[in-house]
């Protein structure tokens, strides 16, 4: 390795054209019903875990979307040990979140198509919050919803762009090592 190969870092060069860009949120294709976002734009790309992350942070940020409807359905049988083992996959993530888009008042009052009672599945969104480190958040309205992943987006594509100029700042104060 030359000293001249030890001067830059290639792929931090354009790092100050990420103070003007915002984060892309990625929809994936299985996605059915896909939240509407006004503030940040949005692309459709398959996953592998989550509904909803940013372009380029894939493997750091990832959301999981329910329904109540949805969220009753993976409480029993089959759907459960499915459900369970795509949390399991949302470990690896440093920001994750189980988006539930209605109210746990919902949940209390029975408002759903099933026989299962609400104490059940509010007890799985607590297995869920602590076996998995998985916290669920409640919206209202996938207005909501979709107001809640734009900031959550927002706010980690901003601290991937603070890590890497941390990683500029340091690596400009070290002298280059030349062997």
């Amino acid at each position: 390795m030359t000293a001249a190969s030890l001067e830059t870092f290639p792929a931090l060069r354009g790092l100050s054209r990420l103070a003007d860009c915002r984060p892309v949120i990625v929809v994936d294709t299985r996605e059915q019903a896909p939240l509407v976002f006004l503030r940040l734009q949005s692309v459709r790309d398959t996953l592998t875990t989550g509904d909803y992350s940013f372009r380029g942070g894939e493997d750091l940020f990832a959301i999981e979307r329910k329904s109540i409807a949805d969220l009753v359905a993976c409480c029993v049988g089959d759907n459960r040990e499915r459900f369970f083992r795509e949390l399991h996959r949302l470990r690896g993530h440093k920001f994750r979140r189980l988006l539930i888009v209605g109210t746990r008042e919902e949940i209390e009052a029975g408002g759903y198509r099933s026989q299962i009672k609400p104490a059940a599945v509010l007890a799985t969104v607590a297995v869920i919050e602590t076996r998995f480190d998985v916290p669920a958040v409640f919206a209202a309205s996938p207005d909501e919803a979709a107001r809640l992943v734009e900031r959550w987006a927002w706010y980690a594509a901003r601290e991937v762009v603070e890590a890497a100029n941390e990683l500029l700042r340091g690596a400009e104060t070290q002298p280059p090592v030349v062997t």
